[in-house]
């Protein structure tokens, strides 16, 4: 009887190291296929001239260099002869890798189509309108499929486990009244989350545009579904919810075009000979690299009980431009107006008479 207990079990230990083995010699041959095909597709790449192929070769390389050797380990599972409890964890464990690896290969997938498709838009370029619309576009859809399908694989995992499919089905018995306490503790998220689809689609602003919001002047850096990162002209960043650009005003400088229009203030005696500044800012202009030479002039534009106000107008093709011409424009025009009429410079009237009549008396 011991010497069939002890051959039974020699067995038994025969059969488990057979199907370690098993295991090990199918992973290695998943390894090394996957090495062949990769070369092979290295290769090729690099004899097409489609660029689309090396990225998609670049992103797709992580997930199925697990995703081969796995399959392998998969197809060879029904025939170890593992007891039945360590065969049901092997399959298990073997199942919720390759949900991962799926999940993981479509997100990738998805990535690698957002850079195809933006690798011919370029928001380098001066005229980015476009460009950026599809950037900004792609940004806002491809987190919201890449969390739709994290969510997904989540789900499909979870419901591997026996215990917690009974809990769900239970669970799904009452899901009315779940979906009811669900939507009023997650009704400020779901806002926000539809609030940066909805920017995704309408588009009041997209990457890279050139903003005025509580009065700070940037630059949106970052658009996600939750929030807005704008640079500040001063390289502070300023962090907004989407949904405040739905519920609130803000100045959009770039909306339609990024050229713009710029104004110079000065204030000079009533004296000041105009048409002789309106051709020095005109020289000035038209020397300046700054000026897109589309729009300029120079009126006056009020007047006051000791100077008269001027506007010079001005164009530039962005806001970044446009800052720099108005500065520049006005340090030239008050060198001009201090150098040619110093006297025409804002002053103050006084009526001398009362001091004129006490010396009469005395």
């Amino acid at each position: 009887m011991n010497r069939l207990i002890a051959s039974f079990n020699l067995l038994e230990w025969d059969s488990t190291l057979i199907s370690i083995s098993l295991l090990i010699a199918t992973l290695v041959a998943g390894i090394a296929f996957y090495l062949v095909i990769s070369f092979i597709l290295s290769r090729m790449s690099r004899r097409v001239d489609f660029p689309w192929i090396t990225i998609l070769f670049g992103r797709l390389r992580g997930p199925v260099r697990i995703m081969v050797p796995l399959f392998a380990l998969m197809l060879v599972t029904p025939t170890l002869t593992f007891s039945a409890r360590t065969h049901d964890f092997i399959q298990h464990l073997f199942s919720i890798c390759f949900i991962a690896v799926i999940a993981w290969l479509g997100c990738e997938g998805i990535l690698a189509g957002r850079d195809i498709i933006l690798g011919r838009f370029d928001v380098g370029v001066r005229d980015n309108l476009k460009a950026r619309v599809i950037h900004t576009q792609l940004t806002v859809l491809v987190r919201i499929a890449m969390v739709i399908g994290i969510v997904l694989a989540g789900g499909g995992i979870l419901m591997t486990f026996d215990k917690i499919r009974h809990v769900g089905m239970s669970i799904l018995a009452s899901a009315g009244i779940l979906g009811i306490i669900i939507g009023f503790a997650a009704q400020r998220s779901l806002g926000t989350l539809i609030a940066g689809l909805q920017i995704a689609l309408t588009q009041p602003i997209r990457l890279d545009d050139v903003v005025i919001v509580e009065g700070e002047w940037g630059v949106i850096e970052e658009l996600t579904l939750t929030y807005v990162v704008i640079k500040i002209w001063d390289l502070r960043r300023l962090v907004v919810p989407v949904t405040y650009f739905l519920e609130k005003p803000f100045q959009n400088l770039t909306r339609l075009s990024a050229n713009l229009l710029g104004t110079v203030f000065l204030y000079v005696d009533y004296k000041f000979p105009v048409d002789e500044l309106r051709r020095a800012l005109f020289d000035i202009l038209n020397s300046s690299d700054n000026w897109d030479k589309q729009v300029w002039g120079l009126q006056v534009t009020n007047t006051g009980e000791r100077t008269i106000e001027l506007r010079a107008l001005m164009s530039a093709a962005d806001s970044s431009t446009l800052w720099n011409l108005r500065c520049e424009v006005r340090e030239k025009l008050l060198t001009f107006i201090r150098k040619n009429h110093p006297e025409c410079l804002p002053r103050i009237r006084a009526e001398l008479e009362r001091v004129v009549k006490v010396e009469k008396e005395v």
